[in-house]
C-alpha cells in the first residue's frame, strides 16, 4: 500500500526534481505555455500555482521567496507585474492541462500545461504562414528572373567574343625529340 505519499519523485533524486521543477516553472511562467508528460506537468501545477498565489501581492518578502526558487530576474519580474495582476480575481486554478495523447517513442501520456488566461494567436499565426508562403514564391520567382539574365548576358557576351576573335589556324609543331637530335 502506498499511504502517505505527499508528492511523486519522478524517479529523480532531490536535486535533480528541485532543477526539473525550477526550469519548468521558469519555462511556464516565461512562455505561458509548456509541452510535457502528464506526471510532470501535475507535480508543476502544485509549485506554479503557489507561486501565482505569492505573487499576488507584491512585497518584498514574497519577491525574495519567489527569487529563492526562480533563478531568472526577468521571469520573476514578469511573474509579479504581469502575470498575477491578471489573476487577482481567481481564487485558485491558475492552470490547465490540455491532454494531447500518447507519445510514439514510450507511450508517456504528453500534454499542455498553460496559464488560464493565455490566448493563441490564432489570426497572427494564420497570417505569418500566408507571409512565409509568399516570401519562398518571390524569391524564387526573383532568382529566376536573376539566372535568366545572367545567363543571357553571358550568352550575348560569348557571341560578340566568336565573332570579334580572328580564326586561328593551328600547325602542328614537330616533337621535342626531333629537335634534340
Amino acid at each position: 500500500m502506498k499511504h502517505k505519499i505527499g508528492f511523486n519523485r519522478l524517479d529523480r533524486n532531490a536535486s535533480h526534481r528541485k532543477a526539473l521543477h525550477r526550469n519548468m516553472v521558469t519555462s511556464l511562467f516565461d512562455h505561458e505555455r509548456v509541452h510535457t508528460t502528464k506526471a510532470k506537468a501535475l507535480e508543476v501545477r502544485k509549485t506554479a500555482e503557489k507561486m501565482i498565489t505569492r505573487a499576488k501581492e507584491d512585497t518584498v518578502h514574497n519577491r525574495r521567496l519567489i527569487a529563492r526558487r526562480l533563478y531568472n530576474d526577468g521571469v520573476i519580474a514578469k511573474l509579479f507585474t504581469n502575470i498575477a495582476p491578471r489573476m487577482k480575481e481567481r481564487n485558485g486554478g491558475y492552470t490547465r492541462i490540455i491532454k494531447l495523447g500518447a507519445r510514439l517513442g514510450d507511450a508517456a501520456e504528453v500534454v499542455i500545461l498553460e496559464l488560464v488566461d493565455y490566448k493563441l494567436d490564432v489570426k497572427e499565426k494564420a497570417d505569418d504562414k500566408k507571409t512565409a508562403a509568399k516570401k519562398p514564391a518571390a524569391k524564387k520567382v526573383a532568382e529566376k528572373k536573376s539566372a535568366a539574365k545572367s545567363s543571357a548576358k553571358d550568352e550575348t557576351a560569348e557571341a560578340t567574343a566568336k565573332k570579334a576573335a580572328p580564326k586561328k589556324t593551328t600547325a602542328k609543331k614537330p616533337a621535342a625529340k626531333a629537335e634534340a637530335k
